[in-house]
């Protein structure tokens, strides 16, 4: 039986993302487990690794990306205990995820309710689980506090925001002004990077308890000064060196470790869902486990802008680094 997965030969622009034809299915070993992908999801990481730009990333071509994904147990590799063929579940992937069956490890599988979109389901596992996993693991925001959301209107931006608004946060988000309607509904304020001063605006207000900043560079410092006494800044990401704006992601690195050392008051750190999963892998299931719980009751919903197939992530690519996403696009991959 063959199947359809992108495929990158090397490293580039979106031209780069090749649709191809395998024509055997990929057979479990020990352990593992075959899984039809149902949904994976395309994000501002899966074009950092399309370019081979991505921190820490030590893969090469040929790959297909793809971080996350959601589908359903297709066939049980020697060993596999306690999941059924037909189960829905999903994976924190890396890459590799788009594709229509791939290879997992059972142990790193998480169940995803019958009743859910997979689509929904799979904005979970990145986005959402960042999202949360730095509210409640890093932060350890209590209600009615302030926060500060960079890219508000973004897959992680909007799951910051949505979250946030559960804990009745008070929240500001800076984006360009056609996301300003989408921040406000979900809760939030919104602060036209373009025009307006986030840090002036901050410091008016008194200051924030904690700001989220994957833009990186001279937006870091900016971000820390908008701080209130014991606030914290977590940095997550370095989309202005992404885009070749400049700036060395291990120098940077350095300096927000370092300003958590100044006698201040303020706090900072770096976030990697990646490097959290590999040093506390429960945590990453029991969050995301809650957000899916989350999604069942209807209390969040992710906005998503786009479902486009799979044979189209090159334009999805191209979507998502001219920013012109509001949420997140999802690859629908496959049918249950």
């Amino acid at each position: 039986m063959s199947y359809k997965k992108v495929l990158l030969n090397e490293f580039g622009g979106p031209e780069v993302l090749q649709v191809i034809e395998e024509f055997n299915l990929p057979e479990p070993g020990v352990g593992e487990v075959r899984v039809k992908v149902l949904a994976a999801s395309a994000t501002f990481s899966d074009t950092m690794v399309r370019k081979g730009i991505y921190y820490g990333f030590k893969e090469t071509p040929p790959l297909s990306p793809g971080y996350a994904m959601v589908g359903v147990v297709d066939k049980l590799g020697a060993g596999v205990n306690g999941i059924e063929v037909g189960q829905m579940v999903a994976d924190l992937t890396v890459f590799g995820a788009y594709t229509e069956y791939m290879l997992r490890s059972a142990d790193s599988l998480v169940f995803v309710p019958d009743d859910v979109d997979p689509a929904e389901a799979v904005s979970m596992v990145l986005s959402y689980v960042t999202a949360y996993q730095m509210l409640h693991r890093c932060v350890k925001v209590q209600s009615g506090q302030k926060i500060l959301v960079h890219g508000a209107g973004g897959a992680v931006g909007t799951a910051l925001l949505e979250l946030g608004a559960l804990l009745n946060l008070e929240m500001y988000g800076t984006a360009s002004k056609a996301k300003h309607e989408l921040i406000k509904r979900l809760g939030g304020t919104p602060i036209d990077y373009n025009s307006e001063d986030f840090l002036a605006d901050m410091q008016t207000i008194g200051g924030v308890d904690a700001a989220f900043d994957a833009i990186g560079g001279e937006n870091f410092k900016r971000s820390f000064k908008s701080l209130k006494k014991g606030g914290t800044l977590v940095a997550y990401g370095f989309y202005n060196q992404a885009l070749g704006k400049g700036g060395n992601v291990p120098i940077e690195y350095m300096s927000v470790a370092l300003w958590n050392m100044l006698p201040n008051g303020r706090g900072a750190s770096f976030y990697s869902i990646g490097a959290l999963r590999d040093k506390q892998p429960q945590w990453f299931k029991e969050d995301l486990t809650a957000l899916f719980g989350l999604l069942a009751d209807g209390k969040i919903k992710p906005s998503i802008e786009q479902r486009m197939k799979l044979e189209e992530a090159a334009r999805a690519h191209e979507l998502i680094e001219g920013a012109m996403v509001k949420g997140r696009i999802v690859l629908i991959v496959g049918e249950k």
